[in-house]
């Protein structure tokens, strides 16, 4: 008796697509031969699927009759920062135990790096994605939030011991700053008005400090009103770190408007070791006595010098030619825009549209205080005279400074070379990294809405824990992104000059592709990328009570699936 059996068969064809052949294989003399039925080549691949299942003698019914698609919420982006959370013990770091509130946190955490909103819009967002169900924070009102955020702002402490202890050790560097975002109404008790960093004027601010480790890892950030200056927010910091921290040595790095003389004397005191920069006038200072000339500079235009005005410290002395040029070009465009002006001005009174000495002056003030170059003018105003010329000694005077600055520190050249001395310095760039991040599309500090104090310093803690999860995604993602991947690198490179990316990361750049001819991506587009990641719960007509309905997820694609690996990589 004959035997045989019909089949699919998929046959490569070099560069064309593939043969799709149904066939026929029978048993004739004891062997098994087989023939050619059809050609199916032309058919969609979905199609022949079909056909594959009703050879095996499946049943086959249409797919709105097997199930409906009842409800789809984002999915990959979620669960990718879901993963960094829990890679990076975040929730043991709130509480050791899970409860109402810590679930919470970590959702508002999770939703702040995917969509930043009011704590309002957070709570009716979360239901598009699947963090409530990641998470264990489903039905989440504002309300809830609110008070969640109360149970965060008490455990902040031990929440930055924690940090602390990962980060931080005896002999370490920690980098520090202290920006601001303005504050919408006026009854938060911790809004005032001070130095502007926003471009927002007449806005209210609060001022936050943040502490990080030398790469800009975050540790810890303190809160403060916003008329307070940089200077008095130094020394809560070295307390923190002494006190609550429990570290004996350390050394604390900021920016020269944040360690000055005053600071540096009561750091001399505690016996911290520092690093800063000196401030314009004390450089100019150092140029006028001739402390610093253009002879000791080396090939790498940087020196090392000691002077009687700073005792025990190490001035290390840089010359940037690149800045220098900067510099140079912006001041001769500063003059040339403010001489045109002041010509208009000459003009008006020579035309006796102008004679009061009284109102030249004003006008002539606005001119040259509207670039800030009035110190590089000589002016002569009198009742229906004005007339000018530029201070050619006060610009040269000037230009002796382009490209100079100074870095300071207390570390002997046996601890730290002169080299790292500045490539520590320049490490705070990460700091800054971090504030734009904070306050710009990622995670969106500003504008402040809250009213009572403990809610603003919730809301910035929630800001920074979001960024610590997020640069820990950043550095396990560069591989995907345009990113620099030669970190290692950077100690090696010279310290004064230009920051430049490796060949790598300029190709990276210049392509727009990774090594593998992906498309590179940003931190957001990636995270765009991977919401197209659905969950898909289905619902099947015939089934009743809980068995009703199945989750299917969209199969990730190469590049979404490799950075899913890389977060579940994340290493502490």
């Amino acid at each position: 008796m004959q035997s045989w059996a019909m089949y699919i068969d998929v046959v490569p064809n070099r560069n064309s697509p593939p043969a799709i052949l149904l066939r026929e294989s029978f048993r004739e003399g004891g062997k098994v031969r087989k023939r050619t039925v059809a050609n199916l080549s032309g058919l969609s691949m979905q199609q022949v699927d079909s056909l594959r299942l009703l050879l095996k003698g499946r049943p086959l019914a249409p797919v709105d009759e097997l199930f409906d698609i009842v409800a789809s919420r984002h999915h990959g982006h979620a669960a990718a920062v879901v993963t960094a959370i829990k890679r990076l013990k975040l929730d043991k770091l709130l509480a050791a135990n899970a409860c109402r509130q810590r679930q919470l946190v970590l959702a508002m955490i999770a939703a702040r790096i995917i969509d930043p909103r009011s704590k309002l819009a957070t709570a009716t967002c979360l239901t598009t994605t699947t963090l409530p169900e990641l998470l264990d924070a489903q039905d989440a009102t504002e309300d809830e939030l609110y008070t969640a955020m109360d149970w965060l702002l008490e455990r902040q402490e031990a929440i930055e011991a924690g940090l602390a202890k990962r980060h931080l050790h005896e002999g370490a560097m920690a980098l520090y700053d202290l920006s601001s975002s303005y504050v919408e109404g006026s009854h938060c008790p911790l809004a005032a008005y001070g130095y502007n960093r926003d471009g927002k004027k007449g806005k209210l601010q609060v001022n936050y400090g943040l502490l990080t480790d030398r790469r800009g890892c975050p540790v810890a950030v303190s809160v403060f009103k916003g008329n307070v200056g940089d200077t008095k927010t130094l020394m809560p910091q070295v307390r923190m770190l002494r006190e609550r921290f429990g570290l004996a040595d350390f050394v604390l790095v900021g920016d020269r408007g944040m360690i000055t003389q005053k600071q540096v004397n009561e750091l001399r005191e505690e016996d911290v070791q520092w690093i800063a920069a000196l401030r314009p006038g004390a450089i100019d200072k150092l140029v006028s006595d001739n402390s610093i000339q253009p002879t000791p500079f080396d090939d790498r235009n940087l020196a090392e010098i000691e002077h009687d005005d700073f005792p025990g410290e190490r001035l290390v002395v840089c010359r940037n030619p690149e800045l220098a040029k900067r510099r140079a070009a912006k001041r001769r465009s500063l003059l040339e825009a403010t001489t045109k002006e002041l010509e208009k001005v000459r003009g008006m009174v020579e035309s006796g549209r102008l004679q009061d000495d009284g109102k030249i002056g004003v006008r002539v003030g606005r001119v040259v205080n509207k670039h800030k170059v009035a110190k590089h003018f000589t002016l002569d105003i009198g009742d229906g005279h004005f007339a000018f010329e530029t201070n050619e000694q006060s610009i040269a005077d000037e230009a002796a400074l382009d490209g100079l600055y100074v870095v300071r520190t207390s570390l002997p050249a046996d601890r730290m070379q002169r080299d790292d001395v500045v490539r520590s310095y320049k490490q705070l760039t990460q700091v800054e990294r971090c504030f734009r991040s904070m306050k710009t599309m990622d995670l969106h500090v500003r504008p402040i809405y809250h009213r009572t104090e403990d809610r603003v310093r919730a809301h910035i803690l929630l800001c920074t824990l979001a960024y610590y999860v997020r640069w820990h995604m950043l550095e396990a993602w560069r591989p995907l992104l345009l990113c620099d991947e030669q970190l290692d690198a950077k100690a090696q490179r010279d310290p004064v000059a230009p920051a430049k990316r490796s060949a790598a990361a300029d190709n990276k750049a210049a392509t727009k592709r990774t090594d593998d001819g992906e498309r590179a991506h940003s931190f957001q587009t990636l995270l765009r990328r991977l919401a197209t990641i659905v969950r898909n719960t289905c619902r099947r007509p015939a089934a009743e009570g809980a068995e009703a309905t199945i989750d299917v997820d969209t199969r990730p694609t190469e590049l979404q699936q490799k950075a899913l690996d890389l977060v579940a990589s994340i290493q502490l």
